[in-house]
Parts: structure tokens; C-alpha cells; sequence
């Protein structure tokens, strides 16, 4: 049985620094275990132009060694006779890890006769990769139009808790959308506009928002050419009497720096300095957005509101993680999804305190702004 799973994690000396992506796959593995499969692996790990060293799958082999309680054997290839050979030796329940399928470039150009040799050693295939459900690469959808093909139950429920966002929120609904770009997420933007009843932005795309209401932003991140769209996004919304909650005050700093945190000073939203940078979320929009966060029932978070690589300017993405816990006890759905909001509540211990953590970044994304995910599609049953 080919089973793809998303084990591209970070790693660090040799060794996977942040195991969460290997834990979220154990259950579909210890399912498949109990009921005598044999199982291989097949997962990429970063963006590899060719064969990388660097970026094999041997460390993530040994943690997953580790965590299953097993003994794991890496194959030196995702396809060929050394593959066949270990699958066909594999007794009930025993694991080959493939090599990092994208040391093939045939993967990501969904090329069919790579598609056919990935699957030729197996009968059957289980797709509980979310993270790469987006991409339409041989072993996300080529496979699955080859072999049967089922949903892992990571994908199952990734799947299920991001469309009881899409279909039937308990309301009032709340969406937190931070990160550098507003042009990396302007679509999700307008498609959340469609379902929530109040969005708040942050992290470099509200000052796009920012400016583009007229307050100054001084030497901030922006994008000046995305200015009308996020103009046309704030029309939208009050015309749908919908409510965008923007920065109220900001923590500046005249460089994004460790250096520049030592001279962050906190200012009104229209009071920017033209010498110094927006780095964080201020204190009275804290506050603003705990109120919007206390007052919701369902609660969807992607992306950090500060400039979140430099631990000073983290303060605010650290005081969501900790508003989006306290909604959870209450009885709040939380969703996060998003590398840098994941890391946040991972860091504070607080992922457990959460409803669903996503693995997938652009799938939940995508999944959000209504697209097809072919790795989805090409599954019958879902």
C-alpha cells in the first residue's frame, strides 16, 4: 500500500527540529498497522533540483522510527527495482520510508509515466497528505487516478473541520489574516468576506490597509500597487456590513531588527513617524481584537500580526495565540492554519488548547477561497 503523507518538516544539525507534521501522521499509520498493511511512505521535503543530500529523508525516518516503535528502512529512491524489491519484503504491518519523491522533477510536472512507476509496486493507495493536497504532482493526484484510492484520516478531518468553516460556522464568525502580503492572500480575503461576519488584519498587509485609508506608514513594508484592491475589499465589506478591524496603534521601530527593538516605541495608527517601520500590533488594538475574539463562536486564524522572526516584534501573534486558547475553553471553534500562527501556538504550548491545528498552510488557504484541491478531487470518495 502507498501511503503519501506530508513529512516536510524543518530540520536542523542532521536531525527534524519540529516533529509536528510526523505526528499528525501517525494515526492513519497505526490504523493501517492494526489491520496488517504493508506500508510505504512517500512524502517530499523541500524544494530539491535534483538528487540533495541535503534534503534526503533519512533524519525524518529516524524520528518516525522513533515515534512508531518500529524499525524503518529508507529506501534510496521513490521508484525503480529497490523499491519494488523492499515492498514486496515487507511483512504485515511493516514501514518503508521512499526517498524524497522530488528528487524526480517528473513529481511536480505530474508526469504520467512517473505517476506509473510510483504506483507500480502497489494495489492500493491512501492520500493523507493535506499540506500537498493542493498540488496536482504525481504522487498527490497522478497515483490516485491509477490505484483505488481512499482518505487518510488526517485528510479526513483537515477536510471536514475546514468545511464546517466554509458551510456552517456557529456565529458570530471571526477570521485573523496576518502575514507580509496582501497580494499573497487577497483572494482568501474575498472569499472570507463572503462567510465571516468580521475580519482583523494585521502583520505587513494592514499597512497596505493602512495606507491605503490615508494614515501614514513611514518606511513599513507595503505593497503601493495593491492599494486599490484593498481599497475595493474595505468598500466591500461595509456594504455588506461586514466589519474590517485594522490597527488602531502600532509598535514602530527604526529598523526590523534586534538592534531597532531596543528603540520600539508604541504609536497611533495615524501617527507614523516617516523614519521608522510598523513591527507589531499595538496595545489598544490588542484589545480591540481580544474584544472581537471574546465575542465570536467560531474563530479562524492564518498568519502572524508582527514581524514575527524577530522575538520582540512576536509580542502581538503571542497574545492571539494566547486570546485564541482562552475562546477554545469557552467554547469557541478555533482553527489556526499557517506556518508562522502554528509555530506561535506551538512555542507558547498551546496547539493542544486549539480545536484543529492545520497542516496546510496554501491547502487550507485554497480549500477557503472555494478551489478545487486535486489531490482531493482525484479521491472518489470524497
Amino acid at each position: 500500500m502507498l501511503v503519501r503523507v506530508d513529512l516536510n518538516v524543518p530540520l536542523r544539525d542532521g536531525a527534524v527540529a519540529d516533529d509536528t507534521r510526523i505526528r499528525a501522521a501517525l494515526p492513519t499509520i497505526a490504523l493501517l498497522r492494526a489491520a496488517g498493511a504493508r506500508i510505504a511512505l512517500c512524502s517530499h521535503l523541500g524544494r530539491p533540483q535534483g538528487r540533495d543530500a541535503a534534503l534526503s529523508l533519512a533524519p525524518v525516518a529516524r524520528r518516525l522510527a522513533e515515534l512508531v516503535g518500529t524499525e524503518i528502512a529508507l529506501a534510496m529512491d521513490s521508484v525503480g527495482d529497490e523499491v519494488s524489491r523492499l515492498v514486496h519484503a515487507l511483512s504485515p504491518g511493516q514501514i518503508v520510508l521512499l526517498e524524497n519523491v522530488r528528487f524526480h522533477p517528473e513529481e511536480e510536472r505530474n508526469d504520467p509515466l512517473f505517476a506509473k512507476a510510483l504506483a507500480a509496486p502497489f494495489e492500493l493507495y491512501v492520500n493523507d497528505a493535506f499540506g500537498a493536497a493542493h498540488r496536482a504532482h504525481a504522487s498527490t493526484e497522478g497515483v490516485a487516478r491509477i490505484l483505488p484510492a481512499y482518505a487518510g484520516l488526517l485528510l479526513e478531518r483537515e477536510l471536514a473541520v475546514l468545511g464546517a468553516l466554509l458551510y456552517r460556522p456557529a456565529r458570530p464568525f471571526l477570521a485573523i489574516v496576518g502575514g507580509a502580503k496582501v497580494s499573497s492572500k487577497l483572494a482568501v480575503l474575498q472569499a472570507l468576506l463572503e462567510r465571516v461576519d468580521t475580519i482583523a488584519i494585521g502583520g505587513g498587509m494592514a499597512n497596505t490597509f493602512l495606507a491605503a485609508t490615508g494614515h501614514p506608514i513611514g518606511r513599513s513594508l507595503s505593497e503601493p500597487d495593491q492599494m486599490p484592491a484593498a481599497e475595493r475589499l474595505l468598500d466591500a465589506a461595509e456594504r455588506a456590513a461586514k466589519a474590517v478591524l485594522l490597527p488602531m496603534d502600532v509598535v514602530v521601530a527604526p529598523s526590523v531588527d534586534a538592534a531597532g527593538a531596543l528603540r520600539a516605541q508604541v504609536v497611533a495608527a495615524g501617527g507614523v513617524p516617516a523614519d521608522v517601520a510598523i513591527v507589531d500590533i499595538g496595545p489598544r488594538t490588542l484589545e480591540l481584537y481580544a474584544g472581537a475574539i471574546a465575542a465570536a463562536k467560531t474563530i479562524f486564524w492564518n498568519g502572524p500580526v508582527g514581524v514575527f522572526e524577530i522575538s520582540e516584534f512576536a509580542q502581538g501573534t503571542r497574545a492571539i495565540a494566547r486570546f485564541l486558547a482562552a475562546a477554545t475553553a469557552r467554547g469557541a471553534t478555533t482553527v489556526v492554519g499557517g506556518g508562522e500562527s502554528v509555530q506561535a501556538i506551538q512555542e507558547a504550548g498551546l496547539a493542544a488548547q486549539m480545536t484543529h491545528v492545520s497542516t496546510g498552510g496554501g491547502a487550507s488557504l485554497e480549500l477557503i477561497e472555494g478551489r478545487t484541491l486535486p489531490g482531493v478531487a482525484a479521491i472518489p470518495d470524497l
